[in-house]
């Protein structure tokens, strides 16, 4: 039977977007279509996968609760430990992480490692460091009105982070989450999109602290790089079966 791409742990389902099966392409036609950008750690020896995760945006806007809230829905048996390193004003000094074991994709044991990085602009080194080998991006936008230029500088640094590794800003997996919604002066969602979300990626509104739209990210986030995965394995195997 084919293998959808499907898995699931804690009631999280994690699919691809219903578009479709992976078309077959050839590997200069896939390269393209997507341009250069990282792909999946696919160990054929051990047949397991390592898809990379990076949660980023300004400073305070929300990473490291949405981390957190993901983490703690999981069950002990599919995660390790969140490794976190807060200072003053519980900003996330340098990375969250965490994997989260799925069911196997065509046979493969496949793995979710999830970071977050700081938004401060003095730990951008950081940042770059943490997104080398990313597979998918959530990008956490603030939306207290004072903070749009934040957002829009945050994303500035993100894309010429990604070109300076040769990664595609255009195509890599992105979704936007527009985090704290519940606040009384906020960037409404149309200007969001106008100005951050020019590519038309998947978004969500979100209140991080009261778990709302966080899975939703999560989720959505996770199917776009499962969709991209395979596609990889359909270019390399064929059809995927198990």
């Amino acid at each position: 039977m084919a293998h959808s791409g499907l898995s699931r742990a804690a009631g999280i389902f994690v699919a691809p977007p219903s578009d479709g099966s992976p078309a077959r392409s050839r590997n200069n036609e896939t390269a393209q279509r997507y341009g250069k950008f990282t792909m999946p750690s696919i160990n054929y020896r051990t047949r397991e996968i390592n898809c990379k995760v990076v949660y980023v945006g300004p400073s305070l806007g929300g990473k490291t609760t949405n981390i957190q809230n993901i983490h703690g829905i999981i069950p002990d048996q599919n995660k390790t430990a969140l490794s976190s390193i807060d200072t003053e004003g519980d900003r996330t000094l340098f990375f969250d992480y965490f994997s989260m074991d799925l069911d196997d994709i065509a046979g493969f044991k496949t793995k979710f490692l999830i970071y977050g990085v700081p938004g401060q602009p003095y730990y951008r080194s950081t940042r770059k460091m943490v997104l080398n080998g990313v597979d998918g991006l959530v990008f956490v936008a603030d939306s207290d009105k004072s903070r749009l230029q934040d957002n829009m500088d945050s994303l500035e640094d993100l894309k010429g982070m990604l070109k300076d590794y040769g990664y595609d800003y255009s195509t890599i997996p992105l979704v936007y989450q527009y985090n704290k919604r519940d606040l009384f002066f906020i960037t409404p969602t149309e200007e969001f999109e106008e100005v951050i979300n020019e590519r038309g990626c998947r978004s969500f509104e979100a209140v991080a602290i009261q778990n709302k739209g966080v899975v939703e990210t999560f989720r959505a986030v996770c199917a776009e790089v499962i969709q991209r995965l395979n596609e990889t394995l359909t270019q390399q195997f064929g059809s995927i079966r198990q």
